[in-house]
């Protein structure tokens, strides 16, 4: 049966992801352990796999892309169905440094699990355009509800396609 690839949107992922708040963790093993114990994934996403996929690319590259925002990954998608695919929004108790070009600590994670490279690329473009902005990046530093978050996404995407 062929499918056809589903692109969710930056707001249903993180509908289906959900915002964390106050996370705790001084280095991001420990903030990735810490949320992981409190996420809730499908049954075929092996928590320890994740971990230790989630461990490993951070330790490839770091996935902080400044202004103290991190988009970490794993490498390749683990999801298997579309339907289960996330965006999950992390603000850390407390900074924590992950090498990012403007050496700036980083107090927010965007958690990308994905089904398909499609859908992880649309993804990572849409959040690399939204935090360019600088009223959308002081927007996240008051640590917005997922209802807030979601409607200031929105915003500024449609602000872009006129």
């Amino acid at each position: 049966m062929g499918e056809t690839i589903e692109l969710l949107s930056i707001e249903e992922l993180i509908k289906n992801g959900g915002i964390f708040f106050n996370v705790k963790g001084d280095r991001p093993e420990t903030v990735f352990k810490n949320i992981l114990e409190k996420l809730s994934l499908p049954e075929s996403v092996d928590k320890t796999n994740l971990y230790r996929e989630l461990c490993q690319r951070e330790e490839l590259m770091s996935t902080a892309v400044g202004n103290g925002i991190a988009i970490p990954h794993p490498r390749y998608p683990l999801l298997t169905d579309t339907k289960d695919q996330r965006l999950v929004v992390c603000f850390l108790d407390k900074p924590v440094m992950m090498n990012p070009p403007d050496m700036r600590p980083v107090y927010v994670f965007f958690i990308l699990l994905t089904s398909n490279t499609k859908t992880h690329l649309k993804i990572l473009s849409q959040l690399a355009f939204l935090f360019q902005k600088p009223e959308f990046r002081h927007f996240l530093e008051q640590k917005p509800t997922e209802e807030a978050l979601i409607k200031a996404i929105k915003q500024s995407m449609v602000v872009s396609s006129n």
